[in-house]
């Protein structure tokens, strides 16, 4: 089956950054980055549609993340620029979506790391 594990969470300040990476044993069209912080539902924060290496963020990180691949290596990264507090949760990577990339039913996902940015 397809394992995802990520690395690279960590604490920082306001403003500083921060890069995660997540191991994949394979590659799927959709591979894609989510978050959730406490008490919310898990959103989506980067996609990457690997067949054609298109990516899609929301307002929310737009201009502040991005999501690459490295394909020798089977890994995803997530590079976070500028962190907020609000970006302060748990980060997933996922891959393999049924209804299209830009949904949360995605199949597979790592354990996830920790992102806490303080003020």
């Amino acid at each position: 089956r397809l394992r995802l594990v990520e690395s690279g969470g960590g604490s920082v300040q306001t403003g500083e950054s921060l890069r995660l990476s997540c191991a994949a044993s394979q590659s799927r069209v959709c591979m894609a980055w989510f978050r959730q912080a406490p008490g919310k539902e898990r959103e989506w924060v980067a996609i990457l549609y690997t067949n054609d290496g298109a990516t899609v963020y929301p307002d929310s990180v737009k201009g502040r993340f991005t999501i690459s691949r490295d394909n020798a290596k089977n890994t995803l990264y997530l590079q976070m620029n500028s962190l907020q507090p609000e970006d302060t949760a748990i980060y997933y990577c996922a891959a393999e979506s049924r209804y299209g990339c830009r949904s949360t039913n995605y199949i597979y996902w790592g354990q996830g790391t920790q992102v806490t940015v303080s003020s």
